[in-house]
């Protein structure tokens, strides 16, 4: 009898299971019918050519910035785009940083602004000859297009500006104010004074709040995985970013000569030091976009897959302790500790005096700086330990996902690909976006272009580069944005 009682209940609870997980799908929403654009696709590609070929390089220390070559960038672009610099005003912050203001019909509307970066990062010294093209020539090979910055961001900075020009040349005009904010030192991470910062605070003493933030971020990412998901598009809108701490941590020691070694030197102690930060991990934590994200994707995936996908809720623990395992994943649930510099004693035969580690954290959003030296002090057992924050850049709010601006994002998105699956996201590196928040509550995070996830790995690295089919499709985006952005 309770065979048949449990095997009955087992039974009904598969059946269950099996409804739920048909019913488990997307929720079906009118996006209406996409709207045509037009781009000049031609120039686009010879404007992204042209500002990749001009090294724009940024570094911690500003007397190292050959800043005659964003002179030079702007020069193009006065050059690129003759009725921006007709039409909008222009303005240089600090030593480089451009603001332009696109006048719109109305004063009583909140503007938006369109952010982007100049900078790219340097070529790995020793790795020039590793690249296809010249990391500064801006090949287009028909394919591709190669360089420093193909990705990481001179693609948006021109997307944009392609964009507005393009807008111009239509008649159009904006009902808000457009502000297109480019900073020049976004890859010098948690700088003190930044371009970027220098723009939020010039915009904050003119009583300026904005509507909308648009910067980098996430991009469309092709998925296609057997038997799960087919054909999908994942578009990521990240709408936090982590921050950032590097953290110097100090041993002192008598010193000495190596010939007379106690049982542990200070490198040895330092080791233990390593050892504890690294066997005691933050805490991980499933934040709702985390959800929104497995929910999202789980939904689209084929009918076996959603069997297990629609029970997501009651998986939350399992799915906590996988994504803990994989570097990946793990980015996205906790505060990551990453160990990366050591230095002892500055000779092979004397013992050092002081030891120090350079530790990297990427704080998850509502972890502090302070947080994180509380947690190095709580989990390290020498507590003579000298902590010292070298860098810091906190952690970003969350924006809404119910914004207007996120509204407009997904519905030019879905009614261009109806195969995307739209989903807000974490950005795990840092972004200029993140300085605005004193003005401005609703900061997103995405750029337009149809990645793979090989191509994005480019970034930062050996022969980035851009597919040719990607350019316009963005350019196109970055106009429906700012037509619907800026109206009413």
């Amino acid at each position: 009898m309770w065979k048949k009682i449990i095997g009955g209940a087992v039974g009904a609870a598969a059946v269950a299971t099996a409804v739920k997980a048909a019913l488990y799908v997307p929720e079906k929403k009118n996006y209406g019918v996409p709207t045509e654009e037009n781009v000049n696709e031609e120039r686009c590609l010879e404007h992204l050519s042209k500002a990749i070929s001009i090294p724009t390089i940024s570094y911690p220390d500003k007397a190292k910035v050959d800043f005659s070559k964003f002179d030079e960038f702007h020069a193009f672009l006065e050059e690129a785009f003759p009725l921006i610099h007709k039409t909008l005003e222009k303005e240089i912050v600090q030593e480089a940083s451009l603001v332009y203001r696109w006048k719109g019909t109305r004063d009583d509307l909140e503007p938006v602004a369109l952010l982007a970066h100049q900078d790219v990062v340097p070529i790995s010294e020793g790795t020039e000859q590793d690249w296809t093209y010249a990391p500064f020539s801006g090949h287009n090979d028909g394919e591709f297009i190669w360089g420093r910055g193909a990705v990481d961001m001179k693609n948006h900075l021109i997307g944009v500006m392609d964009a507005v020009e393009t807008l111009l040349e239509e008649g159009f005009q904006p009902e808000r104010d457009v502000y297109l904010l480019f900073g020049q030192d976004e890859e010098v991470v948690a700088s003190e004074e930044g371009g970027a910062k220098s723009i939020m605070k010039v915009l904050k003493e003119r009583g300026i709040h904005l509507d909308s933030v648009l910067d980098e971020g996430g991009a469309i990412i092709p998925v296609n995985v057997k038997g799960i998901i087919n054909e999908k598009d994942l578009v990521g809108i990240g709408i936090a970013e982590k921050g950032y701490v590097d953290f110097e941590i100090t041993v002192n020691s008598k010193g000495g000569h190596s010939s007379q070694p106690p049982v542990h030197s200070g490198l040895g102690k330092l080791a233990n030091v390593i050892k504890d930060l690294e066997n005691n991990q933050f805490k991980a934590e499933l934040m709702p976009f985390v959800h929104d994200l497995f929910s999202g994707i789980g939904k689209n995936c084929t009918y076996p897959a959603r069997l297990l996908m629609c029970n997501l809720d009651y998986m939350k623990p399992l799915l906590k302790y996988g994504m803990t395992k994989i570097p990946f994943t793990a980015c996205f649930v906790r505060t990551t500790t990453a160990v990366t510099m050591a230095q002892g004693s500055p000779a092979a035969n004397v013992l050092p005096q002081k030891s120090s580690v350079t530790v990297n954290f990427r704080q998850m959003p509502g972890t502090t700086v302070a947080d994180v030296e509380k947690h190095i002090r709580k989990v390290c057992r020498y507590k003579d330990i000298e902590v010292k924050v070298l860098k810091a850049k906190e952690a970003s709010k969350f924006s809404p996902t119910d914004s207007r601006a996120f509204k407009i994002m997904e519905e030019i998105i879905m009614q261009d690909n109806n195969n995307a699956i739209v989903t807000p996201y974490l950005v795990m590196g840092g972004t200029d976006a993140c300085y605005y928040e004193p003005i401005c509550e609703n900061i997103y995070r995405y750029a337009p272009y149809r990645l793979s996830v090989e191509l994005l790995r480019t970034s930062h690295g050996t022969n980035e580069r851009i597919p040719i089919s990607a350019v316009a499709p963005g350019v196109k985006f970055f106009k429906k944005y700012i037509r619907r952005a800026s109206a009413e």
